[in-house]
């Protein structure tokens, strides 16, 4: 089996990084993969610098208008034709041996609704500074399982990069859920995770960019109360859903450790950011 795997960049004003960001990509090993690249109205040179990249299997589409972070995340997996998807920021990079890997795992258990693995915390020049790991255990596990303590405890699933998953689990999940403009990728990865199996890999395939100008680095610096408001609607959505049953005390115990992760990835920030001009969606 050789499936098209659709890799999708959601840009916006990303001159800084995406060059490198396509190139991580297109140096995967797995090689039958489309690229898509949806940028949302830049105002730099991102969409110059995308056209610059040769390679057939580039596709770049433009919005006629921005749709913003959570609008241009959803495009982008619209955009998609590949029967198995990935989605990564535009400053973030994958690893060469990453799809294969990932891939992998969903070929080999098709019951499978979602494949991570750990990732690199990197700074701005691609140095890695840490690790961010996923669920404790490996390999094949109960979704709602881990969804659950995901939600009391903190969010095993991690950043775009270090996701792959079916086309089915995307139609069955649904997209993003506008209601969360910031946790928007916490929430789908819970849906998904609630639909079956997930598989976890215990190994570095991607590297997420450490930076105080991206979205969660201004939150967490500027408005933490709005995380921690998030959060609580999330426990709240899916508590209401009915799949993921949390109890008056484990709603507050994720609430106390979601305001303490806030205060340590602040520090975690000052310590191991620094500050660029510009923006990130």
């Amino acid at each position: 089996m050789n499936p098209l795997v659709s890799v999708c960049i959601p840009a916006y004003n990303s001159a800084r990084y995406i060059r490198a960001t396509m190139e991580s990509v297109l140096g995967q090993k797995y090689e039958n993969i489309e690229l898509v690249v949806v940028d949302d109205c830049s105002k730099d040179d991102t969409v110059e610098i995308v056209r610059s990249v040769r390679d057939p299997r580039v596709r770049l589409v433009r919005n006629e208008k921005n749709l913003g972070m959570t609008g241009n995340w959803n495009k982008c997996l619209a955009e998609a034709r590949g029967e198995y998807i990935k989605l990564i920021c535009a400053d973030d990079v994958l690893y060469e041996d990453s799809i294969e890997k990932e891939l992998g795992a969903l070929l080999a258990h098709p019951e499978v609704t979602l494949a991570m693995s750990d990732t690199s915390l990197i700074d701005e020049e691609g140095k890695r500074t840490g690790c961010f790991k996923r669920y404790p255990r490996s390999g094949l596990l109960d979704g709602r399982k881990v969804a659950k303590r995901a939600l009391i405890f903190k969010s095993f699933f991690g950043a775009p990069c270090n996701t792959l998953f079916p086309r089915s689990s995307y139609e069955r999940a649904g997209g993003f859920d506008p209601e969360f403009p910031y946790i928007l990728d916490f929430d789908l990865w819970l849906r998904m995770a609630c639909l079956g199996k997930i598989y976890v890999i215990h190994e570095e395939l991607n590297g997420f960019r450490v930076r105080n100008d991206s979205n969660t680095g201004t939150l967490i610096n500027s408005g933490r109360k709005t995380y921690n408001d998030e959060h609580r609607k999330l426990l709240k959505k899916h508590n209401a859903l009915g799949v993921v049953h949390l109890n008056r005390f484990e709603r507050a115990v994720s609430m106390l450790i979601r305001h303490a992760r806030n205060e340590l990835i602040q520090i975690y920030l000052w310590v191991n950011a620094k500050k660029v001009n510009g923006k990130m969606r």
